[in-house]
């Protein structure tokens, strides 16, 4: 849903960690998106109550409380580490009490974090999840290997993997709504015919 004023930043993050590399690389991302111009909020799945998904009950537990932070937002943000190849069950069962309703139209954006070689296979699936639910991808997505090593208690201590998960919070802004976008920018001016020569 395109906000009539400062477009709305959402970051989901899929790792229940307390010491959660994932959730440090999301506040770099809400915090380039703020710089930008954003309002932000990370959903950290610690704090809600949700239950295995049982599609009998689509409202259980905070379910509520999660549709509506996603469903206003502009652009959101999955985050994941990565687990056996494929991203977390904490992160599957949110997107699963999401649907179309929530996410289609939307700007996302991926950020995947690995613990050993660089990461590619879970912002694949999450690619995949995000186009089913008829939202927008951004081309740009972020990959963060060796996050031992990469990622300290307070931020990104690699600067190149640093500026490329600010570039994603500036895009998320950038591209906010894009689903709106032929209206907001107008029809494109008409060519010129040739001349019948």
């Amino acid at each position: 849903m395109q906000s009539d004023g400062s477009p709305t930043v959402v970051a989901i993050c899929g790792s229940l960690r307390d010491a959660s590399k994932t959730r440090i690389a999301l506040r770099e991302v809400l915090d380039a998106a703020s710089d930008a111009g954003a309002e932000t909020e990370l959903i950290d799945l610690r704090e809600y109550d949700l239950p295995v998904f049982d599609a009998d009950d689509r409202d259980a537990g905070d379910a509520p409380d999660l549709k509506r932070t996603v469903e206003r937002a502009d652009a959101v943000v999955f985050g994941t580490p990565n687990y056996h190849g494929s991203f977390s069950a904490p992160l599957k069962n949110a997107l699963d009490y999401c649907g179309r309703d929530e996410l289609a139209g939307s700007t996302v954006g991926l950020l995947e974090v690995a613990g050993g070689d660089y990461p590619k296979s879970a912002m694949m699936h999450l690619r995949t999840v995000a186009r089913t639910l008829n939202a927008w991808t951004l081309p740009l997505e972020v990959g963060i290997p060796a996050a031992y090593d990469t990622v300290g208690d307070d931020g990104i201590e690699d600067p190149d993997i640093e500026s490329r998960v600010r570039e994603l919070g500036a895009q998320l802004v950038d591209y906010a709504g894009v689903d709106a976008y032929p209206e907001v920018a107008g029809t494109p001016a008409e060519a010129p015919l040739a001349d019948d020569d």
